[in-house]
């Protein structure tokens, strides 16, 4: 009989948490909005657009609680970025602008789930990425219907190409905070290539993890973001160096 009972709550609960839960409470906004940014300034830089088919960036999501083992570790990924990166001689001048489009946000694609390690096994039931793509579009989390983009820009640059000192500016839902992303850049010939990843909290925007159960199942507030870019030189450019001719 106690196992029947402990079965039928099982049961019950997971119908309950299914496609994630809703916030229970609303979030929390804290820290002090960065002073704005000045325009980007390409003079004297080589500027190169992003190859969204070529690029990618996945928000790794992590499950916590005592009952996490009922719900889902889950992969966020967008292959439709946009935006252009420029480097100058003087690296610190160097910078990017992207654009994330959130409608085109993609949730746990099993290609995706298995590049992100044993965690994130690719056997989702497809009710449960139905039901984690509709929260979070939601006005709860990224509000989807009133913020169509996430935005990145460089605030800062130092160091040097071999080891390049990078603070973004990240802006979602129009709270912008930065953070510090520890990158690599290589560039081959008109093609540039940045990779890397870091850590952000939802809750510094303004955001407040899922939470059900009376806690019993949550979604950790850190986010673990890993990117790879790729950008071409714009054409423009070369086209101008070439009707230039030889230096000299």
């Amino acid at each position: 009989m106690r196992r029947s009972i402990e079965a039928l709550f099982l049961l019950c609960l997971s119908l309950l948490l299914a496609g994630c839960p809703r916030p229970l409470q609303p979030p929390a906004t804290g820290g002090h909005a960065p002073a704005a940014l000045p325009p980007a300034d390409l003079r004297g830089a080589v500027v190169y657009s992003v190859v969204g088919r070529q690029s990618e960036l996945s928000i790794l999501v992590f499950r916590g609680g005592a009952l996490s083992r009922l719900g889902h570790n889950h992969v966020i990924s967008s292959l439709t970025l946009s935006g252009r990166a420029w480097l100058h001689p003087q690296f610190a001048r160097s910078g990017f602008e992207l654009a994330l489009p959130v409608q085109e946000l993609i949730v746990d694609d099993p290609q995706s789930r298995r590049a992100a390690g044993g965690e994130f096994p690719p056997d989702v039931p497809q009710q449960d990425k139905d039901g984690t793509r509709r929260n979070m579009l939601g006005p709860d989390v990224l509000d989807a219907d009133r913020y169509q983009t996430i935005r990145l820009r460089s605030a800062r640059v130092a160091g040097t190409p071999e080891a390049p000192d990078v603070v973004a500016r990240i802006t979602i839902k129009d709270v912008s905070r930065d953070v510090r992303v520890p990158m690599r850049l290589d560039v081959q010939g008109g093609r540039l290539t940045a990779s890397g990843e870091f850590d952000v909290r939802q809750s510094d925007f303004g955001i407040a993890p899922y939470t059900a159960a009376l806690g019993a199942l949550v979604v950790q507030d850190r986010l673990h973001v890993r990117f790879k870019i790729v950008a071409r030189r714009e054409e423009h450019q070369e086209n101008a160096r070439e009707a230039a001719g030889p230096a000299g």
